[in-house]
């Protein structure tokens, strides 16, 4: 190719690589700030997390175009290929990112007018491993860095652990009061909400391992979510 046509191919391969780590860094901000606005009962905090979800559609609206466009007019071939179906997969994990966050933050408002219940340690602790799953796997991404994806892919079983704990706790504190239904209720989701962006943190390394490496994950990823075998039973009388 001409030198000037290769220097805008080059060009535009790097704003690629721009907008997701743009959208990772806004992702990794709103799930911050929505595990903030719940434990600080912040229901101002949430409903900036909820306006600013926009944003996050919007570039995943860019990266799919420019996706596109590359598609159909460079021909990409081997890493650039694989780079380019790796944004538009990418973007979509970080949109469901963003919408996860948006939905914690709406009930944090809601409960941010309730009664409080049990404690929010672990709800602290599952915002904090996600999140460093998160920036762990666009890193991974921005350095080519295969070993960190690798690890990534392989830490979300902790966080299924602590889901697995809020989810016993939350069906206890409704059994324990009817009065609790509503707030336990609403963290339930939340505790969901934050246990699926985990998911899509490990999906971006598994994606990220891929555009380096060429192959997919040969293992299946380990699980530790057991909430759909939990049992809880009433307190005795």
């Amino acid at each position: 190719m001409p030198e000037h046509t290769v220097k805008s191919y080059e060009d535009e391969l790097s704003r690629l690589r721009d907008m997701i780590l743009r959208m990772g860094g806004l992702a990794e901000r709103q799930v911050a700030e929505a595990g903030e606005a719940l434990v600080e009962r912040d229901s101002d905090l949430a409903a900036e997390v909820v306006r600013r979800d926009s944003q996050i559609d919007a570039l995943e609206r860019e990266v799919e175009a420019l996706s596109v466009r590359l598609l159909a007019l460079r021909q990409p071939m081997g890493a650039d290929l694989r780079l380019i179906v790796a944004a538009m997969k990418i973007s979509h994990d970080l949109e469901r990112i963003g919408d996860y966050a948006r939905s914690a933050a709406k009930r944090a408002i809601v409960l941010s007018q309730q009664p409080s219940i049990g404690s929010m340690n672990g709800f602290v602790r599952m915002t904090e491993m996600v999140q460093e799953n998160l920036k762990g796997a666009i890193d991974a991404l921005v350095h080519e860095d295969a070993a960190k994806a690798n690890e990534i892919w392989a830490a979300d079983e902790p966080v299924d652990e602590i889901y697995n704990g809020i989810f016993r706790e939350m069906l206890t504190h409704m059994m324990e009061d009817p009065r609790n239904i509503t707030a336990a209720t609403h963290l339930l989701f939340i505790a969901k909400n934050l246990e699926r962006i985990g998911d899509h943190a490990t999906n971006i390394a598994e994606t990220v391992h891929f555009a380096i490496n060429g192959a997919a994950m040969e293992e299946e990823r380990p699980k530790a979510d057991t909430s759909e075998f939990a049992v809880v039973r009433p307190p005795s009388a």
